[in-house]
C-alpha cells in the first residue's frame, strides 16, 4: 500500500503544480497590450516607461474573425491569433498580453473609435513617435481614434522629458536624428492602459483564445 500511496500524493503535487492558462474571449472595441521581441528601441520604450508594454492595438470583429486594428510597419488589421504570436520569439514572453475594456457607458462609442482609427490604415509607423497624422504609432492611434469619436483624451499626455530617457539616450537620438527632444508630447501604452474610460480585464500574463 505504501508504494501506491506516495504514487498517489506525487500525482497530486504534479497536478497542482500544473499551471492553468486563462482563456480570453475577445470582445470588439478591447484594447490588448504586449511586449514585442526584445530589440534597442522595445528595450529604450519598456525601460523609458517602466512597463512591459511596447505595443497596443484595439480588437475588432471583422469579416467573421477576430483582429486586431494596429500600427505596426503601416497602419492595419492583423488576426488576432497572429497579434498574439509577435512576441512568441523572445523568451519569457510568449503569448504574454493584457487587456482593457471600456466601462459600460463609454462603449457606445466603439464604433466612432474604430472608425476614427481605420482613417489610417496604411499610414507609415512613426519612430519618431510625433502626434501628427503624416505617421502613426501604436497608442496614437487608440489614442485619435478615441478623440475622433469623442474629442476627449484617452490616458495622460506626457514629456520624453517626464519619463525615464536617461538610459537609452543614445537610442533615442538614432531614432530624432541626433535630437533630444525632451518637451516632445506622447502617448504611451502604459498611460493609454492607464485611462480611467477603461477596466482592466486581463493582466499582463499568458493567455489562450478563445476558439
Amino acid at each position: 500500500m505504501k508504494p501506491l500511496i506516495l504514487l498517489y500524493a506525487l500525482s497530486l503535487i504534479s497536478c497542482q503544480a500544473a499551471p492553468v492558462q486563462v482563456v480570453y474571449t475577445p470582445q470588439h472595441g478591447d484594447l490588448v497590450f504586449q511586449s514585442l521581441p526584445c530589440n534597442p528601441i522595445i528595450d529604450a520604450i519598456e525601460g523609458c516607461t517602466g512597463s512591459p508594454y511596447s505595443h497596443c492595438g484595439i480588437v475588432i470583429h471583422h469579416e467573421g474573425g477576430w483582429h486586431v486594428l494596429e500600427a505596426i510597419g503601416p497602419v492595419k488589421e492583423t488576426p488576432l491569433k497572429n497579434w498574439i504570436a509577435q512576441s512568441s520569439i523572445s523568451k519569457g514572453r510568449r503569448d504574454h498580453f493584457a487587456v482593457c475594456r471600456l466601462k459600460p457607458e463609454f462603449q457606445k462609442h466603439i464604433p466612432s473609435m474604430i472608425a476614427g482609427a481605420r482613417r489610417f490604415i496604411g499610414k507609415p509607423y512613426d519612430i519618431q513617435y510625433e502626434l501628427d497624422d503624416e505617421k502613426i504609432y501604436c497608442s496614437e492611434l487608440i489614442y485619435k481614434g478615441w478623440q475622433a469619436a469623442t474629442t476627449q483624451p484617452l490616458g495622460k499626455l506626457c514629456r520624453l522629458g517626464d519619463l525615464n530617457w536617461q538610459p537609452y539616450e543614445t537610442v533615442i537620438r538614432s531614432i530624432t536624428g541626433g535630437q533630444l527632444p525632451l518637451d516632445r508630447q506622447m502617448i504611451t501604452p502604459k498611460n493609454l492602459a492607464a485611462a480611467p474610460q477603461l477596466d482592466p480585464i486581463l493582466p499582463y500574463s499568458a493567455y489562450s483564445l478563445a476558439q
